[in-house]
């Protein structure tokens, strides 16, 4: 039988419960060490041979700050990041269309951050190591399968691309954490198929430029077939009063451009540069930025639809592997940070746990799955698409174009859907 959520009795004895999570990415880190808080025998299985800092930045908003803040994360991400002051839409003209306080700057009693994403991942890796073991977190490990046997779970384990099992592994619990191309998924929605492409590219980069607004500002600009995205990601400034500023290029190619989702496939400097040439504001000049690059990526905007099921008995999903979904609003990392919470709650208050995944499952599920259906509906950037369209070519006055209340009622609509309105959120301080 087992006991309160995190112990196992076998023949007299108390073992603590054996969870196995499949994928260091952001979502099964901060899993395993909420899991490991909590009292769990945790194990983390990568398939990649290095967990390497890579990618480019991520803003992760306060709902999802509150959990690693309780993880004891805080301070470290302050150190390597940017308190976002502010979050401002703009026409593609630069015109201002909708501007808020973000984070404490409005209220929340957590910041929401800018972070180079591999950075975070770094100081989530370090923090499961020292916590679970540097052992426990084992590389080159992509799994082939997973099998519900009774009372427990066996994964099997090869090389990726190799056919030869390396690892046979029994727990209690599997973790589905393994992204957008999970293979825990695929076992149980083998017809699938690939993820569904938007018909837009996101071209990501990071450069050196000079503070704009109010140096810590997140800007966005443009409409749905071309946009540009702008945040800093470092508050320290260079001999010449620069900061490190990431940036994402939006550009509408259609269907036909699909390409595989990966985080390191180089894009064409030239063709952005000649796409947003005339995007020079007395604010932020794109043209600059987009130069200053060392390198940029790109990246197809893809998600799938919401599921009926992530658990399966003592296997369940998690992350982008449970609800892949544009990265609109901020809200990828942050909803996969949430699952982690959640599901650690799960366990600790069943003593079954096939009926805590249920719970799991019963509340992340349909959270998750409206926020992918809003996100595919531009969710609160869909005042830029609003205004483009009422207004092809600029506008004299904002309020001839769209109302204050409409632009406030898209804002907070998305806040309840995606779990961050400010005093729901608040409320949760311990």
């Amino acid at each position: 039988m087992f006991g309160f959520g995190r112990d196992v009795w076998t023949g007299g004895l108390v073992r603590k419960m054996k969870i196995l999570i499949a994928g260091a990415g952001i979502g099964g880190l901060t899993t395993a060490l909420s899991l490991h808080k909590a009292g769990f025998d945790v194990h983390v299985y990568e398939s990649a041979t290095e967990i390497k800092a890579l990618g480019v930045g991520i803003n992760v908003l306060p709902h999802a700050i509150r959990v690693l803040t309780d993880l004891g994360l805080l301070d470290k991400l302050l150190k390597i990041g940017v308190q976002t002051r502010e979050l401002c839409y703009f026409n593609k003209f630069g015109q201002l269309i909708w501007q808020e306080p973000r984070g404490k700057f409005a209220g929340y009693l957590w910041p929401q951050l800018s972070v180079h994403r591999g950075a975070f991942m770094m100081i989530l890796l370090q923090a499961v190591k020292t916590a679970i073991g540097g052992g426990n977190v084992h590389t080159g490990h992509h799994l082939k399968r997973c099998i519900n046997t009774g009372d427990k779970v066996t994964a099997i384990f090869t090389t990726k691309g190799a056919e030869e099992i390396i690892a046979n592994v029994e727990g209690d619990v599997l973790i589905g954490a393994d992204g957008i191309h999970s293979s825990v998924r695929r076992q149980f929605y083998p017809g699938e198929g690939i993820p569904k492409f938007s018909g837009i590219v996101l071209n990501r980069g990071m450069s050196m430029g000079k503070p704009f607004l109010s140096g810590s500002s997140m800007i966005m600009a443009g409409s749905v077939d071309k946009k540009f995205i702008a945040y800093p990601i470092s508050d320290e400034l260079d001999h010449n009063g620069n900061q490190l500023i990431n940036w994402i290029a939006d550009l509408k190619v259609g269907p036909e451009g699909n390409i595989l989702r990966d985080w390191n496939r180089t894009a064409d400097k030239n063709k952005l540069l000649t796409e947003f040439s005339s995007w020079q504001f007395d604010w932020l000049n794109a043209p600059e930025i987009i130069s200053g690059a060392d390198a940029i990526y790109e990246f197809p905007m893809s998600d799938r639809d919401p599921l009926p099921r992530w658990s399966f008995d003592r296997i369940t999903l998690l992350g982008d592997a449970a609800h892949p979904m544009y990265p609109i609003g901020s809200n990828g990392a942050s909803q996969a940070i949430l699952d982690a919470e959640v599901l650690t709650t799960a366990l600790l208050q069943h003593t079954n746990p096939i009926a805590a995944l249920q719970e799991y499952q019963n509340i992340r599920l349909p959270q998750t799955a409206a926020i992918i259906l809003q996100n595919r509906q531009m969710g609160p950037e869909q005042v830029m698409e609003i205004v483009a369209g009422r207004a092809p070519d600029g506008f004299t006055h904002l309020y001839d174009v769209i109302s204050q209340d409409e632009l406030e009622g898209i804002a907070a609509r998305y806040k309840k859907i995606a779990g961050f309105e400010k005093d729901e959120l608040n409320s949760k301080a311990k």
